[in-house]
C-alpha cells in the first residue's frame, strides 16, 4: 500500500512548478496553465487527506470537485479576458497588460 508522503511530495513538487511558472512566466497563457497547476496540487492533497486521515471519508474528495468547479469557471474568464486583451493588442505578454488603460 502507498503511503501519505509520495502524494504530498508530488502536491508539493507540482504546486512548485506551478508557482515559478505564475511568477516567472511572460506569456498569459502559460500563467494560467501555471495557476491550473497550483489547483490541480491542492485537488492531490486533499484527495489524498481525505483517503489517508484518521476516519478516511469523503470531504476531500467534495472539496476536491468544489476546486475543480471553481477551476474550470477560472480558465473560463482567464481565457476570455486573454481574448480580449489578444484582440486589442496583438500580445499575450503579462508586461503588455498595463496598457489596457482607457
Amino acid at each position: 500500500m502507498v503511503a501519505l508522503q509520495p502524494f504530498l511530495a508530488l502536491g508539493v513538487i507540482l504546486f512548485g512548478i506551478g508557482l515559478y511558472g505564475a511568477l516567472t512566466k511572460r506569456n498569459l497563457i502559460i500563467v494560467l496553465i501555471s495557476i491550473e497547476m497550483m489547483l490541480n496540487a491542492s485537488n492531490i492533497n486533499l484527495i489524498a487527506f481525505s483517503h489517508f486521515g484518521v476516519t478516511p471519508n469523503a470531504n476531500g474528495q467534495v472539496f476536491a470537485l468544489f476546486n475543480i468547479a471553481i477551476a474550470a469557471a477560472e480558465v473560463a474568464v482567464g481565457l476570455a479576458i486573454l481574448l480580449a486583451f489578444f484582440r486589442l493588442r496583438n500580445s499575450a505578454d503579462v508586461r503588455d497588460v498595463n496598457t489596457m488603460k482607457w
